[in-house]
Parts: C-alpha cells; sequence; structure tokens
C-alpha cells in the first residue's frame, strides 16, 4: 500500500485536470485528477483514474499521518505543518454522474458563509406576493421571508411581482451548470432580450463568479467571455452572483420587494431618495416602450417587439394608470 501522498503532473496534455493525486487507502491507494494541488481558495473537483502511470514528473510527496474513508468521504491529514487536513468528498450529480471534491476547511466554511438570514421585511413590506412562473421547477419558498406564492405565467423570468396586474419586475434564477449550458447554447441572450422588456429585471447565479473556473465540460474562459458580452449588451439586466441557494432566495426577495416600492412610489409621483418623502408631488414620467410592451403582453394586446407601440395601447395603459391613482 502507497505510504506517502503523491501529487504529479497528469501526463495527459488535453485533460482540463493538469494534476495527478494518489491517497494511501487501500492495496493500491485512490488514484485521481484534479485541477489544483491543494483547496486553498476553492472546492477542486477530482475524476477517478484506474492506473497510476508508470512515468509521471512528481511534484510533491508528502507523507501521511492519517488516512481514513468515513462514509461517502475520505479525511486526510498530512505529516507537515500547514495545509495539513483536508477531505475527499464522494457525491452524486445530476444524470447519476459520480463528483469527487476535494476541501479544506477554510474552504468549507467560505461555501457556508457564517451568520444567519435576517428575517426582517424587505423595503417595509408587510407580506410580499411573487409571482411564480409555471414552468420553474424546484421553485423557492420564501419560507424565511415575509412573502407568499402564487404560480403564473411570466413573460419573462422566474420569479416576478405585480402592480395592478402589470409586471414591474422580474428575476431569472440559474445554477452554474445552467449558466453555463444557456450561454454556450446561446439560449440566455434570448432570455436577457426579454427581461430586458420589463422596468426592472436581474439574473441571479447560484454560486460564486470563481466557481466558473472549477466547470469541467466548458472551458472557464468561454463563459467568462461569453458573460461579460451579455452584460455589456444589456446593461439593464445584472448578473448577480450569490453564494449559496439560500442566499440567492434572499437576494431574489430583496430585489423584488424594492423593485416594487420603488414602482409604486413612481405611480404616485414620491421622490424615491430616503428623505424627500415631503418633496413636492411631481407628474408621472411617460411610460417607456419597453414599460408599454411588458404591461401589453399580461393584458391582452398584441405589440410587435421593434417599432412603435400602438397609440391605442398607449392610451389604455395611462388610462390604467390613471385609475390606480
Amino acid at each position: 500500500m502507497p505510504d506517502d501522498f503523491v501529487i504529479a503532473r497528469n501526463p495527459d496534455g488535453d485533460s482540463t485536470l493538469p494534476y495527478l493525486l494518489r491517497i494511501p487507502l487501500g492495496e493500491r491507494g485512490v488514484i485521481l485528477k484534479a485541477r489544483d494541488t491543494w483547496p486553498r481558495t476553492a472546492k477542486i473537483y477530482c475524476h477517478r483514474v484506474d492506473e497510476w502511470p508508470d512515468d509521471v514528473e512528481v511534484v510533491e510527496r508528502v507523507p501521511v499521518r492519517s488516512c481514513v474513508r468515513r462514509g461517502a468521504s475520505i479525511d486526510l491529514v498530512l505529516d507537515r505543518g500547514r495545509e495539513n487536513r483536508s477531505q475527499l468528498v464522494m457525491t452524486t450529480v445530476k444524470g447519476g454522474r459520480q463528483a469527487i471534491f476535494w476541501q479544506s476547511a477554510r474552504t468549507t466554511k467560505q461555501a457556508r458563509p457564517a451568520g444567519a438570514i435576517p428575517r426582517a421585511r424587505a423595503s417595509g413590506l408587510r407580506d410580499l406576493e411573487i409571482v411564480v412562473d409555471s414552468h420553474e421547477r424546484y421553485a423557492y419558498g420564501f419560507g424565511d421571508q415575509q412573502a407568499t406564492t402564487t404560480k403564473g405565467a411570466l413573460v419573462a423570468g422566474d420569479y416576478g411581482v405585480l402592480r395592478d396586474g402589470a409586471l414591474v419586475a422580474t428575476v431569472e434564477r440559474k445554477s452554474l451548470a445552467d449558466l453555463a449550458s444557456s450561454l454556450t447554447s446561446g439560449k440566455l441572450k434570448y432570455q436577457l432580450a426579454d427581461l430586458a422588456v420589463v422596468p426592472r429585471a436581474a439574473v441571479v447565479v447560484e454560486d460564486r463568479y470563481s466557481q466558473v473556473l472549477t466547470l469541467e465540460h466548458v472551458r472557464p474562459a468561454v463563459v467568462l467571455e461569453a458573460l461579460a458580452e451579455c452584460q455589456v449588451r444589456w446593461p439593464q439586466v445584472p448578473i448577480h452572483f450569490c453564494e449559496t441557494r439560500k442566499l440567492a432566495q434572499e437576494w431574489t426577495y430583496r430585489f423584488l420587494a424594492a423593485a416594487w416600492v420603488a414602482a409604486a412610489e413612481e405611480d404616485h409621483g414620491v421622490a424615491t431618495v430616503t428623505g424627500l418623502a415631503d418633496a413636492p408631488v411631481l407628474a408621472p414620467a411617460p411610460a417607456t416602450p419597453a414599460e408599454l410592451r411588458a404591461w401589453a403582453a399580461l393584458n391582452g394586446f398584441t405589440v410587435s417587439d421593434r417599432g412603435r407601440v400602438p397609440k391605442a395601447v398607449a392610451a389604455a395603459y395611462e388610462q390604467a394608470r390613471a385609475a390606480r391613482r
């Protein structure tokens, strides 16, 4: 049985995982391909290898104090002063494929940030009603927030808020894998075009921006480049990265609440800056074409994606807005 923890360079130059790891467990040891030599800033994705190559360039060989299998994980303790404790966790991802992640205490803490989600209501709203798109799978429940949810068909996004039947804000939810897939396939560009029509819209990603660098089946540079292009083309639709699904849900709740309050203040001509509630009431600004198209789609009007919005639609919108005031 191997006695040391060994790191070597992967002789397969086409692999996206440039290192080989040999963990002293079992008769031949556990052999893995890995992206880096230690999980310093983030978890490292690893992949099983059947055989240790005969002639490899060894990068590092470290004596092992302890290597123990505990259920679906391997606890590894190296005989050195720093970077000596880590864990390899075996899990199953979508499609039934096995995935192995190498983590240290530091990267585990970063993945689970300290602190509880605040329960204070957003923007002073007692109970925000959020519409969840009927096609959304594994939807947020907003159980930790002061909000209720209803199912409905949204013209854009996965979560939205309405004001008098008009969609005033929406959020598109993405996992990191879904983000990469929609970017490389071009699907996200169509989604951003739809989101840009809504007065306030955003995309929330249930992971950190740095995790893009760990993607296995697509070059990270391709994803980063596509993200930059999307933000330049649709700057009115921010793409916000959150560390976890729970934080992404909280961010979505806060964003939608703030957007609903802003829409209400605009309808009544109230200044949106705190401390200016006593300012003179001004007439609301004319609706933009994007606002008119979003309102028309929700109220049964047929409007083309380009060109001028028909005067009849604009008149109906103004009449509905006047009735709300």
